[in-house]
C-alpha cells in the first residue's frame, strides 16, 4: 500500500484490504455472540408460558409455540459454538424473529395483552445495527406486514386494526432507523479516528505506527514467496537551510510535494511512511538487490523533479538495506534493525555528496557481505 492521501484512503490491493477483512471478520463474531444471547434470551423467556395457565390457546399451539421457542435457544447455541455468521445469515436470522413473532401471537390466547409488537424490538435493532440500507427496508416492510397478522384477530373495527398496526410499526421502524443512523454515525468516527491514528498530518502519508503495524504482513508475504525485504531510508539533503532561508510554511509545502510524488511511484504493495522531520521510510518486497537499486532511483528521481508552487525543490539522499526474513522472528524488531543499517547507508550517501542512492546488502551465514553493487552514475553501494 503506499502512503495515505489527504483526499482518502487508499483502496488499492495490499495492506489495508488484510485490514479490512480482520476488521468484518471481528464484526461477525460480534454479531454472532449478539444473536446468539438475543436468540437464547428470547427462546429460554418464552418457554416459561408453558407453564402459565391461560396464556397458549388450547390444542396444538402449546406444541408449536413449545417448538418454536426450542428452536431460538438450538439457533442461540448453535451461533454461541460457532461464532461466525454473515450479513446473508443475519438477514434470515432477522427475518425468522419477524415470522416468530406472528407465530407466538397465534399461539397466545390474548395477543394484545401477551404478544406485545415490543418482541420485534429484538430483530428490528439488529436489522440496524448489522444490515445495509435496503435489508432494513425489507425489515421494516415485515415489522409492519408482522403486525398486522399479528394483530388481525384482535381487532373488530378495520379503523382501529389499521391505527394500532400504523402506531406500532411506526414506533419500530422509527427506533430502527434511529439505532442505523447512529451505527452510520459511529462507523464514520471510527474510521476518520483510524485514518488519524494512521496518518501523517501533515503529508496524508502513513506515519511511524502503521509502518510497525504493517511489519508482520510484509515478513509473513517475504517469507511465503521467498522475497527480500528492502528498507529505504529518504532524508531531504539541506532541508533545514531551505527552512531557514524560505520559512517553515515553504518547507511544509515541499514536504507534501516530495509526499505526493513518492506516493505516485512507489508500488501498491509498498508501505510508505513518514517517520518524522524530513525523514522517510519505503518498506517493500525485491527479489535482489538489482531491484531495490532501481526502485531507489526511481524514489530519488522523483524527489528531485518534484516542485511547490512557488517553484522551490529539495534532493534526497537514500540508504538501501535489505534482508531474508527467517521463521520465529519479531517482524517489527526485524524491520527497525534494517531501517537502522539503512540508515547509515543514508549517512554514507549524504559524506558522498548527496542525492545519491547509497546500499547496504544482506549478508549470508558467515557475516560476509552476500552480494556487491558497484556504483552507478550518480549512486554509491
Amino acid at each position: 500500500m503506499t502512503g495515505w492521501r489527504r483526499e482518502g484512503t487508499d483502496t488499492r490491493p495490499g495492506a489495508l484490504a488484510a485490514d479490512l477483512a480482520a476488521g468484518r471478520g471481528v464484526e461477525r463474531q460480534v454479531a454472532a455472540l449478539t444473536l446468539a444471547g438475543l436468540l437464547f434470551l428470547g427462546g429460554a423467556m418464552g418457554l416459561v408460558n408453558l407453564f402459565v395457565d391461560g396464556v397458549l390457546r388450547e390444542g396444538a399451539s402449546s406444541s408449536v409455540y413449545g417448538g418454536t421457542m426450542a428452536l431460538l435457544v438450538a439457533l442461540g447455541g448453535w451461533l454461541a459454538v460457532f461464532r461466525r455468521v454473515g450479513r446473508w445469515e443475519t438477514f434470515g436470522l432477522v427475518l425468522l424473529g419477524d415470522l416468530v413473532y406472528v407465530v407466538v401471537a397465534m399461539c397466545i390466547e390474548d395477543p394484545v395483552r401477551y404478544a406485545t409488537p415490543l418482541m420485534l424490538l429484538f430483530p428490528a435493532f439488529i436489522a440496524a445495527w448489522f444490515l445495509g440500507p435496503w435489508m432494513l427496508a425489507v425489515n421494516m416492510l415485515a415489522t409492519v406486514l408482522a403486525c398486522l397478522l399479528a394483530m388481525w384477530g384482535s381487532y373488530d373495527s378495520p379503523l382501529g386494526l389499521a391505527v394500532q398496526v400504523g402506531v406500532n410499526s411506526g414506533v419500530l421502524n422509527a427506533a430502527s432507523a434511529g439505532v442505523y443512523v447512529l451505527r452510520r454515525r459511529v462507523q464514520r468516527l471510527l474510521e476518520a479516528t483510524q485514518t488519524l491514528s494512521h496518518q501523517d498530518p501533515l503529508t496524508g502519508l502513513a506515519n511511524r505506527r502503521f509502518l510497525v503495524e504493517q511489519a508482520p504482513r510484509v515478513w509473513r508475504q517475504a517469507r511465503r514467496e521467498g522475497s527480500r525485504v528492502a528498507a529505504m531510508v529518504l532524508d531531504l539533503d539541506h532541508f533545514k537551510q531551505l527552512n531557514d532561508a524560505h520559512g517553515h510554511a515553504a518547507g511544509d509545502a515541499v514536504l507534501r510535494a516530495v509526499a505526493s510524488s513518492l506516493a505516485a511511484t512507489v508500488r501498491p504493495t509498498d508501505v510508505l511512511a513518514r517517520t518524522g522531520g524530513e525523514e522517510m521510510i519505503v518498506l517493500g518486497l525485491v527479489s535482489d538487490p538489482a531491484e531495490a537499486h532501481q526502485l531507489a532511483e526511481r524514489l530519488r528521481a522523483a524527489v528531485r523533479t518534484s516542485r511547490t508552487d512557488d517553484g522551490h525543490s529539495v534532493t534526497a539522499s537514500i540508504g538501501i538495506a535489505l534482508a531474508r526474513p527467517v521463521d520465529g522472528e519479531e517482524a517489527a524488531d526485524a524491520m527497525w534493525r534494517l531501517v537502522d543499517r539503512a540508515d547509515g547507508a543514508m549517512y554514507e550517501a549524504k559524506q558522498a555528496g548527496r542525492d545519491r542512492v547509497a546500499a547496504v546488502l544482506p549478508r549470508q551465514r558467515s557475516g560476509r557481505f552476500a552480494d556487491s553493487s558497484p556504483p552507478a552514475g550518480r549512486s554509491s553501494a
